[in-house]
Formats: C-alpha cells, sequence, structure tokens
C-alpha cells in the first residue's frame, strides 16, 4: 500500500467517524428537546454526546497526523468523560430534591433512605 492510499483510507475513516459522532450529537440534542423527565434527559445528555464527542476527537485525530494534535485531544477526551457523568449527577439529585421529578417512575429510590435518615433527630445524650 502506498502512503496516498493510506492517506486517503485514514481520511475516508476520519470522514465516518465525524458523521457518526455528528449523529449522535444531534441525537442528543433532540432527546433533550423530546423527552419529558429528567432521567430521560439527563440520559440524552450524557451517553450519546460524550460518545459523539470521543468519534469527532478520534476523527480530527486521523485527520491531522499529529503527535501534538494527540496530545491536545487525550485531555479533552479525559475531562469529557470525567465531566459530563459528574454533571448530570448534580442535577439528577439536585431535581429529586426540588421535586420536580416523577418519583413514582424511579424503580430504585435510594435517595429517600438517605434522606429519612438525615431528617431523624440525633439520639443520645443531651447537650443542654
Amino acid at each position: 500500500m502506498t502512503d496516498a492510499e493510506i492517506a486517503a483510507l485514514l481520511d475516508g475513516a476520519a470522514l465516518v467517524l465525524i458523521l457518526i459522532g455528528a449523529l449522535l450529537c444531534v441525537t442528543a440534542a433532540i432527546g433533550l428537546a423530546r423527552f419529558r423527565d429528567v432521567p430521560s434527559r439527563l440520559h440524552a445528555a450524557t451517553k450519546p454526546q460524550v460518545l459523539g464527542v470521543i468519534l469527532i476527537c478520534l476523527a480530527i485525530a486521523l485527520a491531522q497526523r499529529s503527535w501534538a494534535v494527540v496530545a491536545f485531544i487525550v485531555p479533552i477526551i479525559l475531562i469529557q468523560l470525567a465531566a459530563s457523568p459528574l454533571a448530570a449527577h448534580m442535577v439528577g439529585r439536585q431535581a429529586y430534591r426540588n421535586r420536580t421529578m416523577d418519583v413514582d417512575d424511579l424503580v430504585v429510590d435510594e435517595l429517600a433512605d438517605a434522606e429519612i435518615e438525615t431528617s431523624r433527630p440525633e439520639t443520645g445524650a443531651d447537650p443542654g
């Protein structure tokens, strides 16, 4: 295989990755607009969007063929993998506390037990 054929193959793979990544990001945006409850919207905001960004970053790395670009893209991917689930967790927990989500639709409600524990008065000796 010649260098031109390898370059054409890498450019084709980069094009396919960009198209799939863009499709995933559009799917995430449509899910944010169309889903009715907070957990569904959070799922749409985190899962396909993160994968879409990773695929687009990989496509950029393939198209540029430079170690400097790869060194720049790796922290972007790591930050995206860390920040998106944390942000979704914080939004979901706040929606639960504000009672803006339908608790009856939850299969497992671990926060209900945690809130009962924190709302109980402490037992023990009276400090007064």
